[in-house]
């Protein structure tokens, strides 16, 4: 079961959201374009409960279907995120090349490694200085490349432990600058 997390709506929040409606009104696929934005404007990158509720009664989509397609696509985020995001792929093509490893040293690095907890098929985990988010999803589509990271929407390929340990100290140098 998901808990929604509760964040209540500034007048700014309800005036970006109700000119992101308008923009998108009658467009096919509307709502998910309201909701990709509405995410994106979002420091956090996640939807809240109040915002997916002030998006239903404000196109008059029924609670229910709006939180339906949030879950329904990856894409979208109910709990907030990291400032760096990373994927990684749980297909078998990438299991079978060592994701599971790569997994395991991540959560290590990031100090979610407990020895005794297995590892599901999806996680969403995030650490405790707002930093990083980690996620497993079930396949980038990019099996050739196999295994496959995605770091901060941008796709690796052929990830092994040296890259992989590379992308981390670029984050960290990167996040230091901020």
């Amino acid at each position: 079961m998901v808990t929604l997390t509760s964040v209540p709506l500034a007048q700014a929040e309800q005036d970006f959201l109700d000119k992101v409606i308008a923009g998108q009104s009658g467009h096919p696929g509307a709502l998910l374009g309201i909701l990709e934005k509405a995410q994106d404007h979002q420091p956090r990158k996640f939807l809240s409960r109040e915002t997916l509720e002030y998006i239903a009664a404000k196109t008059d989509t029924p609670l229910a279907r709006v939180y339906s397609v949030v879950t329904f696509y990856a894409l979208f985020n109910l709990e907030p995120q990291g400032k760096n995001t990373i994927c990684i792929c749980r297909g078998t093509a990438c299991h079978t090349r060592g994701s599971r490893d790569l997994l395991e040293t991540l959560m290590f690095k990031l100090g979610f490694h407990n020895p005794d907890e297995e590892l599901g098929d999806k996680i969403s985990l995030n650490t405790s200085d707002g930093m990083y988010t980690l996620r497993t999803v079930a396949c980038f589509g990019q099996c050739a490349l196999a295994p496959v990271i995605e770091v901060n929407h941008e796709v690796y390929g052929h990830m092994n432990e040296q890259t992989l340990q590379r992308e981390l100290e670029h984050l960290g140098r990167e996040t230091a600058k901020k």
